[in-house]
Formats: structure tokens, sequence, C-alpha cells
């Protein structure tokens, strides 16, 4: 069916092509070329928008998620598969397939993925022509991923990365009557600012682009009031607010699984492994954890394990991990000045560009009490560490100080407390001194570390209190709140 829709495509192309050139090849002739041309050419455009348009009795029911990034880390754009599926919508997911979707979005019958190449435009000369080229290439390779496929009633597209996806997604909409919902996580134009400044023509190109392609949208989500309030007063756009809540995946983990999870962990990364190793009378498994006695299958936590931090990260440049480091080597400075305070296994996990950078300088600290990996994390292991984590930390800094870090969120879930770097509105998720820190450079850090790990793993503590804070404020989880927000857009379309 596929090849017979494509083969239908490059026919009509092909005979608009042929009317458009006619009247070049019949100069001597008495007939009305050029009306008889265009008569011709609407009759070709019309079989072609009807080709596209054409609709059966499924399409209200399809929808195309996408995303011009890596599905596997993407995981708002997964929920809203999971949540369109879970109400009977058929999902066409497009993206990169760079690391493997949750099972949950594997698993189910409606959700099909549909992996895209992440191009990389020319390889010499210069840049600006190389990002060109990778834009002119991500255009074809869009266009024919969207034409080719079922007619969709819906096109959800992530923004950012929006160029170009922002306007292919509107143009195959207006071509094939879908509607074109924009979610909007943040703004392009300002993370491109980070890396090139406010003022470099790409960037100034970008928030152009952003602005005047972003309004064509039938609807739009967002991550926050204050992303809502500014797109409403800068942008001319009404958005509904859409915060990011924790999947049911991510709650506080059983003692079980987490010698399990940690025992895993252990085979690959020696900052879980026990050290102990004295004879027992009674044959157990231990992790530096936890231990679990093999003659009764029960699991305690050691009373003198070290402390479980943990951060996640896209190692990009609106996360400076040099203000962790510096905190922990503090923290290190603290422990061999005397203080009273636990061991730290600091677990950061992620994949990005600037990985490599960071990883130098881990390779250079000298710690004695404080331990680093960087794990990648299947996308079933990763809500299982954060439950079992003793504290979290975010180094997310907007961009444009109007998204919220996911990673809290689902921190949050897990009744995980966090230490977070302040920027504008992030008091809309995290209250310092009752669910968390808010911290300003690596200093307050290392001192919020201190001061929250004085009693560990006495749970009496300022870092208990905030956990139980946590345990009693539990709020919506993703699947009431989207189907309270963005049901509606998908049933009244």
């Amino acid at each position: 069916m596929a090849a017979l829709g494509s083969f239908t495509v490059i026919l009509t192309v092909f005979l608009l092509i042929l009317a458009l050139l006619l009247p070049f090849f019949s100069p001597g002739s008495d007939l009305p070329w050029p009306a008889a041309s265009l008569a011709v050419v609407a009759v070709l455009l019309s079989l072609l928008l009807w080709r596209f348009r054409r609709r059966d009795s499924e399409t209200d029911r399809r929808v195309c998620v996408m995303v011009l990034g890596d599905l596997g880390r993407s995981p708002r754009m997964q929920y809203h598969s999971l949540s369109l599926s879970k109400h009977g919508f058929t999902v066409t997911f497009v993206g990169f397939l760079d690391s493997k979707p949750h099972q949950d979005v594997l698993k189910q019958e409606k959700i099909k993925i549909h992996p895209i190449t992440e191009v990389k435009g020319l390889r010499g000369g210069p840049k600006l022509l190389t990002y060109v080229t990778k834009v002119i290439l991500q255009v074809v390779q869009l266009l024919y991923v969207l034409l080719r496929m079922e007619t969709q009633a819906h096109i959800l597209m992530q923004n950012p990365p929006g160029l170009p996806s922002i306007a292919v997604a509107w143009f195959v909409s207006v071509l094939r009557g879908s509607r074109f919902i924009i979610d909007w996580h943040n703004y392009g134009y300002t993370i491109m600012a980070l890396s090139h400044g406010e003022r470099h023509p790409l960037v100034r190109i970008a928030k152009w682009y952003e602005h005047f392609f972003g309004p064509l949208a039938h609807h739009n989500l967002c991550v926050t009031n204050a992303m809502k309030d500014d797109l409403q007063k800068n942008w001319g756009i009404r958005a509904t607010t859409l915060y990011d809540r924790p999947a049911s995946i991510f709650r506080e983990t059983p003692l079980k699984l987490q010698h399990e999870l940690f025992m895993k962990l252990a085979d690959t990364y020696p900052q879980f492994r026990s050290d102990w190793s004295e004879e027992s009378a009674v044959q157990v498994e231990r992790t530096v954890f936890s231990v679990r006695d093999l003659s009764d299958d029960t699991v305690t936590l050691r009373a003198e394990r070290p402390a479980l931090l943990i951060s996640s990260t896209s190692w990009t440049e609106d996360e400076d991990f040099s203000i962790l480091l510096k905190a922990l080597e503090e923290y290190e400075s603290f422990i061999k000045g005397g203080a009273s305070l636990p061991s730290l296994v600091c677990v950061i996990t992620g994949k990005g560009p600037q990985k490599d950078h960071y990883m130098k300088l881990i390779d250079s600290l000298s710690l004695e009490h404080v331990k680093i990996c960087t794990p990648w994390l299947e996308a079933e292991d990763y809500p299982l560490l954060l439950g079992s984590a003793d504290l979290g930390v975010c180094l997310h800094m907007s961009s444009s100080g109007l998204d919220l870090p996911m990673k809290v969120v689902d921190m949050f879930g897990c009744c995980l407390p966090v230490c977070a770097i302040g920027f504008n509105c992030l008091h809309e998720l995290v209250k310092h001194e009752e669910n968390g820190l808010i911290f300003k450079d690596s200093k307050e850090l290392s001192e919020q570390l201190k001061s929250l790990l004085s009693e560990f793993p006495n749970s009496d503590g300022r870092l208990g209190e905030f956990r139980r804070n946590l345990r009693a404020s539990r709020g919506q989880r993703w699947d009431d709140n989207w189907d309270q927000n963005v049901l509606p857009l998908f049933a009244a379309s």
C-alpha cells in the first residue's frame, strides 16, 4: 500500500512538471498553452491534495508524536504516546532511536516506532554551510517520512529542537488537514545562545523562526505557568500548562529490588561492590549498600553504608557539572578535617556532548571518601536507582528561565529530596526547606550536603523530614494530569 502511494506521488509530480514544461516544447501551436497548462496544473494539484488528505475510518484515531531527538531520552514524549494509546489512539512515534525507550512503549501494540537518522550535513567547509546542509537534509527526511505515512488526525511535536521540524510539521499538517500541536519544553534559540551568544546570526535566525512558526500551531502545551505567560505576552501564543508529573514507575524502591539492582550494577561498577571479606557463619550476598541473607532471603541496608547521591544529565551547556565536582571536593575536605560524615557514592547518569570533557575532570580528582561513576542505565533501571538513592542533585540551569527539570519531577515521584541550582521559576517545583534545598554555587551546595548528611543514616534529620514531606504531598501522577489537560484537545478536534 505504501509502495502504491509512493508511486502515485511520484507520477503526479512527474505529470505536474510535464504540464509546466509543455508550452516550451510547442512554440508553433495555436492552442492556448499557458491556460491549458494552468488547468492541468490545477487538476494535478487537486489530485495531489486529495491523495494526501485521503481519510478512512481510522484516521481520526491516528496521531504522529514527533521529536527531532533521541526517543529513549524523551520521557515526556514517551508519556504522551502511552497516554494516547491508552485512550485508543494509534501512535506513530518518530525520532532518533539512539537509546531504547521504556518497555511499556515497546510493548504497546498501538505505538509504532518510526526511527529517523540524525543527519550531520557536510563534513568539510564553513560551519554555517554544514549547518545549512544539515537543515536541508533534515527537511527532506522529515517530509519523506511524514508524507509516506497514513494521514494522521494530529501531529504532536516537541520543541526544542524545532528547527526545521516546526515548519515541516506545520506544512504537512496544512497539506494533509491534520491538527498541529507543539509541546514547548523550552526555547531553542536560548539553548543555541549558550554556545554561540545571543547576537550570533544563527541565534537571531532561530529566534525569528520560532516566533514566526510557533503561532501557526492549532494548540500549544508548555511546562510551566511562567512559560505560558511569556508565550502569551511576547509570542501571542495561548498555551495550556501541562506540568511534568512522574509516571507510576517512579516510586520508592523496595529493599529486595534495591539489592538486586546494586548487585547488577556491581558487576560493572566497582563503586557498588562490597570490600567486606570476613568469613560469616551465615551465607550472605553483599554490596556496599545492602546485605542479603541467603538462608531466609531477607535484605537489610548496611549500617555503615555510604550515602547514595544521584544526578542525571544530558551533558549539555545548560548544566555546569564543575559545580558538583567542586562541592564533592569540599565535602571530601570536611571528612578529612574531622567532620562526622558518611562516605559518598555519586552516580551521574546520562549521555551527551560534554561527557568526555567532564570525565577528564572526574579522572583528575583525588578523592578517598567520595566515589563517582557515570553509568548509562536501561530505562527500567533508572527509576529503581532513583527510588534507592538518598539524595538527588540537579544542575539544570534553564536557558530561558522558563522550564523545569523533569529529572527533579521523577526524583520527587520517588520521594527523593533534591538539592537544585536556582533559577527564575524553579519555585514552581522545588520548595526550599520543604522538599529540598536551592543553591547558587558549589560552596553553598557543599554546605547543604554537609548539613543534610550529618545525621545519616538516621531518618530523624532534615533529609528524613524532606522525604516525609514528599510522601505526604504526593500530587497528581502523569495519567490524571494528562487526561485533565491534554485529552480534551484530541477529543474535541
